[in-house]
Protein backbone atom coordinates (compact mmCIF):
# COMPACT_ATOMS: atom_id res chain seq x y z
CA UNK A 1 0.00 0.00 0.00
CA UNK A 2 1.25 3.21 -0.52
CA UNK A 3 0.09 7.33 0.58
CA UNK A 4 -0.78 9.15 3.80
CA UNK A 5 -3.05 5.56 4.93
CA UNK A 6 -0.59 3.74 4.65
CA UNK A 7 2.43 5.45 5.97
CA UNK A 8 -0.18 6.51 9.01
CA UNK A 9 -1.16 2.73 9.60
CA UNK A 10 2.86 2.30 9.89
CA UNK A 11 2.78 4.53 12.69
CA UNK A 12 -0.33 3.98 14.54
CA UNK A 13 -0.02 0.01 15.33
CA UNK A 14 -4.01 -1.59 15.55
CA UNK A 15 -5.84 0.05 12.97
CA UNK A 16 -7.81 -1.91 10.74
CA UNK A 17 -8.76 0.20 7.93
CA UNK A 18 -7.66 0.32 4.48
CA UNK A 19 -6.01 2.74 2.55
CA UNK A 20 -8.35 5.33 1.12
CA UNK A 21 -8.92 4.99 -2.85
CA UNK A 22 -11.49 8.14 -3.99
CA UNK A 23 -11.92 11.53 -2.06
CA UNK A 24 -14.62 13.87 -2.06
CA UNK A 25 -13.91 17.31 -1.21
CA UNK A 26 -15.97 20.37 -0.92
CA UNK A 27 -14.69 24.02 -1.36
CA UNK A 28 -12.14 22.19 -3.30
CA UNK A 29 -10.57 24.99 -5.64
CA UNK A 30 -9.12 27.16 -2.52
CA UNK A 31 -7.77 27.15 0.71
CA UNK A 32 -7.79 23.89 2.37
CA UNK A 33 -9.68 22.05 0.26
CA UNK A 34 -6.98 22.73 -2.71
CA UNK A 35 -4.52 21.76 -0.11
CA UNK A 36 -6.68 18.34 0.27
CA UNK A 37 -7.02 17.60 -2.69
CA UNK A 38 -3.24 18.30 -3.76
CA UNK A 39 -2.39 15.72 -0.89
CA UNK A 40 -4.39 13.26 -1.63
CA UNK A 41 -3.77 12.91 -5.88
CA UNK A 42 0.01 13.50 -4.84
CA UNK A 43 -0.65 10.28 -2.36
CA UNK A 44 -2.29 8.22 -5.51
CA UNK A 45 -6.15 8.64 -4.67
CA UNK A 46 -8.57 9.90 -6.81
CA UNK A 47 -10.34 12.59 -6.53
CA UNK A 48 -13.95 14.03 -7.02
CA UNK A 49 -13.47 18.14 -6.90
CA UNK A 50 -16.86 19.85 -5.80
CA UNK A 51 -17.38 23.81 -5.61
CA UNK A 52 -19.36 26.28 -7.65
CA UNK A 53 -16.43 27.31 -10.10
CA UNK A 54 -16.93 24.98 -12.77
CA UNK A 55 -14.03 26.76 -14.87
CA UNK A 56 -11.81 26.18 -11.74
CA UNK A 57 -12.46 23.07 -11.19
CA UNK A 58 -11.77 21.97 -14.69
CA UNK A 59 -8.83 23.45 -14.91
CA UNK A 60 -7.42 22.13 -11.39
CA UNK A 61 -8.82 18.44 -12.48
CA UNK A 62 -6.72 18.52 -15.38
CA UNK A 63 -3.65 19.78 -13.26
CA UNK A 64 -3.88 16.90 -10.81
CA UNK A 65 -4.38 14.06 -13.37
CA UNK A 66 -1.78 15.29 -15.26
CA UNK A 67 0.31 15.81 -12.28
CA UNK A 68 -0.29 12.64 -10.32
CA UNK A 69 -1.85 10.46 -12.81
CA UNK A 70 -5.15 10.59 -10.62
CA UNK A 71 -8.48 10.54 -12.08
CA UNK A 72 -9.96 13.84 -10.87
CA UNK A 73 -13.77 14.22 -11.07
CA UNK A 74 -15.61 17.84 -11.60
CA UNK A 75 -18.93 18.15 -9.64
CA UNK A 76 -19.98 22.08 -9.60
CA UNK A 77 -22.57 22.27 -6.89
CA UNK A 78 -23.68 25.67 -4.62
CA UNK A 79 -23.96 23.86 -1.10
CA UNK A 80 -26.38 27.19 -0.04
CA UNK A 81 -28.67 25.73 -2.46
CA UNK A 82 -30.92 22.50 -1.83
CA UNK A 83 -30.17 21.15 -5.54
CA UNK A 84 -26.60 21.50 -5.24
CA UNK A 85 -26.39 19.70 -1.71
CA UNK A 86 -28.78 16.95 -3.60
CA UNK A 87 -26.12 16.76 -6.35
CA UNK A 88 -23.58 15.94 -4.22
CA UNK A 89 -25.47 13.60 -1.81
CA UNK A 90 -25.85 11.74 -4.75
CA UNK A 91 -22.50 11.20 -5.74
CA UNK A 92 -21.58 10.27 -2.04
CA UNK A 93 -24.65 7.33 -2.35
CA UNK A 94 -23.34 6.10 -5.64
CA UNK A 95 -22.46 2.52 -4.68
CA UNK A 96 -20.48 1.86 -7.99
CA UNK A 97 -18.33 4.48 -7.47
CA UNK A 98 -17.40 4.26 -3.84
CA UNK A 99 -16.07 7.72 -2.43
CA UNK A 100 -13.38 6.67 0.75
CA UNK A 101 -12.60 9.74 2.07
CA UNK A 102 -15.65 12.93 2.26
CA UNK A 103 -13.79 16.54 3.13
CA UNK A 104 -17.06 18.98 4.04
CA UNK A 105 -14.71 21.89 3.69
CA UNK A 106 -16.58 24.45 1.86
CA UNK A 107 -17.40 27.64 3.99
CA UNK A 108 -17.42 31.77 4.07
CA UNK A 109 -17.27 33.88 6.40
CA UNK A 110 -19.23 37.33 7.02
CA UNK A 111 -18.42 40.53 7.38
CA UNK A 112 -20.33 42.68 10.06
CA UNK A 113 -21.67 41.92 13.84
CA UNK A 114 -24.86 40.79 15.17
CA UNK A 115 -27.67 42.54 13.67
CA UNK A 116 -25.16 44.37 11.09
CA UNK A 117 -24.90 41.02 8.55
CA UNK A 118 -28.31 40.57 6.28
CA UNK A 119 -30.56 37.71 7.72
CA UNK A 120 -30.59 36.11 3.97
CA UNK A 121 -26.47 36.04 4.68
CA UNK A 122 -27.12 34.68 8.12
CA UNK A 123 -29.19 32.07 6.89
CA UNK A 124 -27.06 30.67 3.85
CA UNK A 125 -23.78 30.22 6.12
CA UNK A 126 -26.13 28.18 8.33
CA UNK A 127 -27.09 25.83 5.20
CA UNK A 128 -23.25 25.63 3.84
CA UNK A 129 -22.54 24.88 7.32
CA UNK A 130 -24.58 23.23 9.14
CA UNK A 131 -27.35 21.77 6.88
CA UNK A 132 -24.92 20.55 4.18
CA UNK A 133 -22.34 19.71 6.51
CA UNK A 134 -25.43 17.21 8.02
CA UNK A 135 -26.71 15.60 5.09
CA UNK A 136 -23.44 14.91 3.05
CA UNK A 137 -22.12 13.47 5.94
CA UNK A 138 -24.83 11.78 6.63
CA UNK A 139 -25.29 10.27 2.68
CA UNK A 140 -20.93 9.35 2.71
CA UNK A 141 -21.03 7.50 6.22
CA UNK A 142 -24.13 5.27 5.01
CA UNK A 143 -22.31 4.24 2.14
CA UNK A 144 -19.63 4.20 4.11
CA UNK A 145 -20.80 1.99 6.80
CA UNK A 146 -22.00 -0.87 4.25
CA UNK A 147 -18.65 -1.19 3.35
CA UNK A 148 -17.42 -1.01 7.11
CA UNK A 149 -14.57 1.79 5.72
CA UNK A 150 -14.21 5.49 5.03
CA UNK A 151 -13.80 8.76 6.90
CA UNK A 152 -15.19 12.07 7.05
CA UNK A 153 -13.23 15.12 7.97
CA UNK A 154 -15.64 18.34 8.74
CA UNK A 155 -13.53 21.82 8.60
CA UNK A 156 -14.64 23.69 11.41
CA UNK A 157 -12.46 26.29 13.54
CA UNK A 158 -10.98 27.63 16.68
CA UNK A 159 -13.76 30.28 16.68
CA UNK A 160 -15.81 27.36 17.45
CA UNK A 161 -14.37 27.36 21.11
CA UNK A 162 -15.44 31.11 21.59
CA UNK A 163 -18.83 32.91 21.65
CA UNK A 164 -18.12 34.47 18.17
CA UNK A 165 -21.44 35.27 16.35
CA UNK A 166 -23.24 33.38 13.74
CA UNK A 167 -19.90 31.82 12.34
CA UNK A 168 -18.65 30.45 15.70
CA UNK A 169 -21.79 28.95 16.20
CA UNK A 170 -21.63 27.22 12.90
CA UNK A 171 -18.43 25.77 13.32
CA UNK A 172 -19.27 24.81 16.93
CA UNK A 173 -21.86 22.82 15.74
CA UNK A 174 -19.74 21.07 13.17
CA UNK A 175 -17.88 20.22 16.14
CA UNK A 176 -20.16 18.83 18.34
CA UNK A 177 -22.05 17.04 15.38
CA UNK A 178 -19.31 15.63 14.60
CA UNK A 179 -17.89 14.11 17.43
CA UNK A 180 -21.36 12.93 18.66
CA UNK A 181 -21.54 11.16 14.86
CA UNK A 182 -18.21 9.79 15.71
CA UNK A 183 -19.51 8.45 19.05
CA UNK A 184 -22.12 6.82 17.67
CA UNK A 185 -20.30 5.07 14.15
CA UNK A 186 -17.92 3.72 16.70
CA UNK A 187 -16.79 0.08 15.80
CA UNK A 188 -18.39 0.52 12.54
CA UNK A 189 -15.24 0.99 10.60
CA UNK A 190 -16.18 4.43 9.55
CA UNK A 191 -14.29 7.36 11.45
CA UNK A 192 -15.23 11.12 11.61
CA UNK A 193 -13.29 13.84 12.67
CA UNK A 194 -13.54 17.63 13.22
CA UNK A 195 -11.00 19.85 11.96
CA UNK A 196 -10.25 23.65 13.98
CA UNK A 197 -7.85 25.35 12.17
CA UNK A 198 -6.73 28.67 13.27
CA UNK A 199 -5.80 31.76 10.72
CA UNK A 200 -4.84 29.74 7.06
CA UNK A 201 -3.47 31.83 4.11
CA UNK A 202 -6.38 31.12 2.00
CA UNK A 203 -8.94 33.86 0.09
CA UNK A 204 -11.13 33.29 2.69
CA UNK A 205 -10.88 36.93 4.55
CA UNK A 206 -10.88 38.32 0.79
CA UNK A 207 -13.74 37.16 0.10
CA UNK A 208 -15.50 38.27 2.78
CA UNK A 209 -14.13 41.58 2.80
CA UNK A 210 -11.79 41.36 5.90
CA UNK A 211 -8.86 43.02 5.93
CA UNK A 212 -5.90 40.86 7.50
CA UNK A 213 -3.08 43.38 8.08
CA UNK A 214 -3.08 43.40 12.10
CA UNK A 215 -3.10 39.88 12.04
CA UNK A 216 0.12 38.53 13.99
CA UNK A 217 2.45 36.02 11.67
CA UNK A 218 2.27 34.33 14.40
CA UNK A 219 -1.05 33.42 14.05
CA UNK A 220 -0.90 32.20 10.63
CA UNK A 221 -0.92 28.90 9.42
CA UNK A 222 -0.19 26.95 6.03
CA UNK A 223 -2.71 25.36 4.71
CA UNK A 224 -0.55 22.13 3.73
CA UNK A 225 0.82 21.83 6.91
CA UNK A 226 -2.60 21.42 8.27
CA UNK A 227 -3.64 19.11 5.82
CA UNK A 228 -0.71 17.01 6.83
CA UNK A 229 -1.45 17.10 10.39
CA UNK A 230 -5.48 16.64 9.74
CA UNK A 231 -4.89 13.22 8.24
CA UNK A 232 -2.24 12.32 10.47
CA UNK A 233 -4.99 12.77 13.43
CA UNK A 234 -7.86 10.63 11.19
CA UNK A 235 -5.21 7.85 10.97
CA UNK A 236 -4.78 7.71 14.44
CA UNK A 237 -8.42 7.84 15.47
CA UNK A 238 -9.33 11.17 16.40
CA UNK A 239 -12.44 12.69 16.59
CA UNK A 240 -10.89 16.39 17.35
CA UNK A 241 -8.03 17.83 15.58
CA UNK A 242 -6.53 21.40 16.56
CA UNK A 243 -3.50 21.76 14.04
CA UNK A 244 -0.35 23.59 15.39
CA UNK A 245 0.98 23.36 19.04
CA UNK A 246 0.19 27.36 19.11
CA UNK A 247 -3.18 26.87 18.62
CA UNK A 248 -3.39 24.15 21.23
CA UNK A 249 -1.66 26.12 23.95
CA UNK A 250 -3.97 28.46 23.33
CA UNK A 251 -7.15 26.35 23.04
CA UNK A 252 -5.91 25.28 26.74
CA UNK A 253 -6.01 28.89 27.90
CA UNK A 254 -9.57 29.44 26.42
CA UNK A 255 -10.66 26.06 28.66
CA UNK A 256 -9.48 27.91 31.86
CA UNK A 257 -10.51 31.30 30.69
CA UNK A 258 -14.03 32.61 32.45
CA UNK A 259 -16.81 32.68 29.26
CA UNK A 260 -17.89 36.41 30.34
CA UNK A 261 -14.21 37.33 29.48
CA UNK A 262 -14.03 35.29 26.66
CA UNK A 263 -16.69 36.76 24.81
CA UNK A 264 -15.23 40.09 25.17
CA UNK A 265 -11.67 39.40 23.67
CA UNK A 266 -13.65 37.19 21.13
CA UNK A 267 -15.64 40.25 20.09
CA UNK A 268 -13.02 42.80 19.53
CA UNK A 269 -11.04 40.83 17.68
CA UNK A 270 -13.48 39.37 15.31
CA UNK A 271 -14.01 43.71 14.66
CA UNK A 272 -10.74 43.42 14.12
CA UNK A 273 -9.51 40.61 12.29
CA UNK A 274 -12.92 38.74 11.20
CA UNK A 275 -13.50 35.10 11.94
CA UNK A 276 -10.37 32.20 11.45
Amino acid sequence: MRGWWARARAKVRGTNVPRMTSALITGATAGIGAAFARRLAADGHDVVLVARDADRLREQATELHDRHGVEAEVLSADLAADEGIAAVEARLADRKRPVDLLVNNAGFGNKGRFLEVAMADELRMLKVHCEAVLRLTSAATEAMRERRRGGVVNVASVAAFVPRGTYGASKAWVVQFTQGAARDLAGSGVRLMALCPGFVRTEFHERAGMGTDNIPGWMWLDADKVVSEALTDLARGRTLCVPDPRYKALMGVVKLAPRGLLGGVSSRAGRKYGPA
